[in-house]
Formats: C-alpha cells, structure tokens, sequence
C-alpha cells in the first residue's frame, strides 16, 4: 500500500484558503494526482487542506473524507524567547528548542515546560490513533512499531493536510520525537511525501518512504514553491526571519 500525505498550498491563513498562488499549484498537483489510480482521499477539516483537495476531487468526481485528526496540529503556546506572545507550538527558536533533550526524546518531548500546561501528548495520541485505525481500515493493524496485515494491498491513499501533523504522523511511524521532523523539515506547499508498506515477512509491514516533499508537478510547469514555512537561508537575507 502507497500513502501520499499531501501538504496543502500557499496558505491565506487570515480566511483558511489559499492564496492566488496557492490555487496554481492546487490545480497543478491535480494534474499528475489524476494520472495515479488512488483508492481514497482522506482530508483534514481546515479549508486550506479541502481546497487544494477539491481540484483533484472535481477532476476525478471523487470525494473525500473529512478526518478531525488530520487537522494542523496547532496549539499555541508561549516560547522561552516570547513571554507575551503565542506562537504555533513546534516553532521554537533553534537555539532554545535544542537546549533541552527532553524535546529529542520519543517518551519525554511533551513534558517540557512549555508544552506541559496544554493537552499536547493528548492531541498526539489522538493523531497516532487516527491514523492506525485509518490503515486498519485499510488492512494493516498496529503491533508495536510495525502494522500486521491478513489483506495486504496495492491501495493508494492519499491525505491532504499540513505541515506540522505530518511531522506528527511520520514521527508515530517511526518512534521519533517530532521536533526533530518538524524542525528538520519542510513539504512546500502542495508537495507529496510518498510511504510504501515493505512486507518482506508474509503479514509483517513496514513503512519505508519513497519520497519527500516532492514538487515535480510545480518544477515541470515552471511555477516556483511557495515560501511557506520556511525561514531566511542567511541572516542578511530579506526572507522570513519570525
């Protein structure tokens, strides 16, 4: 089975759609979703990710269905460099989120100061438990770190979400802290990060990826990927800096 976990495009948070840009490349991505035989289309319920789906959707007559938990994993909370202010919860300055190693830690991450006062390990079991009982669907069950299956498949699916709840689910999948993903990170918008089951031994699967953050239907088309996320390469630079 193939899972194409999609990030949404160039963003207008101030009305949860997308931007002008944001809609070329949706309707880019459509043109090379519609050439791959997908089983199902599972969508968080935020308009951004619904948005860059329809295209796709339109094209295909398909529908997809909403998933609470693929929403953007976006509690706010207060940083060690900003008392007064909230930020969305995974962006910390490098230079304070590494000094503690509770934050690398799979078992520990979420007891941070900082995290403790908000429901975050909560809203982590809940994504780590949609997803499994959407593969158990699918035929793969959890067992572990790996997923048992009777019904193995050449299904594809594809989930059209965001940035920081895919830093969640690849760090479900492979036992890590997800800080570590999400600031060693960075789908641009629209950009299709591809995982394959591996089953090697007859009802014992693994995920392995294939690709990440994959932009060629944006490169082929001559549209440049959005910004979005990222932050200045140099200091000096007239890019995003917070």
């Amino acid at each position: 089975m193939k899972l194409l976990l999609i990030r949404h495009g160039d963003p207008d948070y101030s009305i949860d759609s997308l931007t002008e840009k944001g809609w070329r490349e949706a309707r880019l991505l459509s043109e090379e979703l519609c050439k791959l035989d997908i089983t199902a289309f599972y969508v968080s319920p935020y308009g951004r990710a619904r948005d860059t789906a329809s295209f796709t959707l339109q094209k295909l007559d398909r529908t997809a269905e909403v998933m609470p938990w693929l929403k953007e994993f976006d509690t706010r909370i207060f940083r060690p460099d900003s008392p007064d202010k909230k930020h969305i919860m995974w962006d910390w300055l490098p230079q304070d989120w590494t000094a503690d190693p509770r934050l690398s830690q799979k078992e520990h991450w979420f007891e941070n100061e900082y995290f403790a006062p908000h429901p975050i390990a909560a809203e982590y079991k809940a994504v780590a438990e949609g997803f499994d009982a959407l593969l158990e669907r699918h035929g793969y069950r959890r067992d572990g770190r790996l997923y048992r299956t009777d019904h193995s498949s050449h299904d594809t699916i594809a989930l059209f979400c965001h940035l920081g709840v895919i830093g969640v689910i690849l760090s479900h999948i492979w036992g890590i802290s997800p800080m570590i993903l999400w600031h060693g990170m960075c789908p641009a918008p629209t950009s299709v990060t591809t995982l394959v089951t591996e089953e090697r031994r007859k009802g014992i699967a693994s995920l392995r990826m294939l690709a990440f953050g994959e932009r060629t239907h944006l490169y082929i088309n001559n549209e440049e990927p959005a910004f979005a996320a990222r932050f200045c390469e140099c200091y000096d630079d007239d890019t995003r800096h917070d």
